[in-house]
C-alpha cells in the first residue's frame, strides 16, 4: 500500500524553502549588511514583526518605490513607524 499523502509534505517543504530562499536573495539586494543584521536581530526576538517588515520591503522593491540599498538608519525609521506606539493606561482609584 502506499500514501499518495506522504509526499505532499515534504513538496510543501521544498516549496517553502524556495520561497524563503527567494525572499533572502531580495533582502540581500535591497538591505545594507548592517540592515540585514538588524532585521536577523529582530527575527530572533519578535518574528512576526521581522516577517512584517520583510513583506513590506519587498512589496516596496516589486513596486520599484526604493530608490537602492536600504541602510540601517532607514531600516530603523522604517521599524519605527511599522511598529504601534504603546499605550500607557493609568488608573485612578477614588
Amino acid at each position: 500500500m502506499s500514501f499518495p499523502e506522504s509526499d505532499e509534505p515534504a513538496h510543501n517543504n521544498d516549496h517553502e524553502n524556495e520561497l524563503a530562499a527567494q525572499k533572502d536573495q531580495i533582502l540581500k539586494q535591497i538591505l545594507s549588511s548592517e540592515a540585514r543584521m538588524r532585521l536577523n536581530n529582530i527575527k530572533m526576538v519578535k518574528p512576526e514583526l521581522s516577517s512584517l517588515v520583510e513583506q513590506y520591503l519587498i512589496g516596496m522593491a516589486t513596486q520599484g518605490k526604493l530608490p537602492g540599498r536600504l541602510t540601517d538608519d532607514q531600516l530603523k525609521q522604517i521599524l519605527l513607524s511599522i511598529q504601534q506606539p504603546k499605550r500607557n493606561f493609568k488608573i485612578n482609584r477614588a
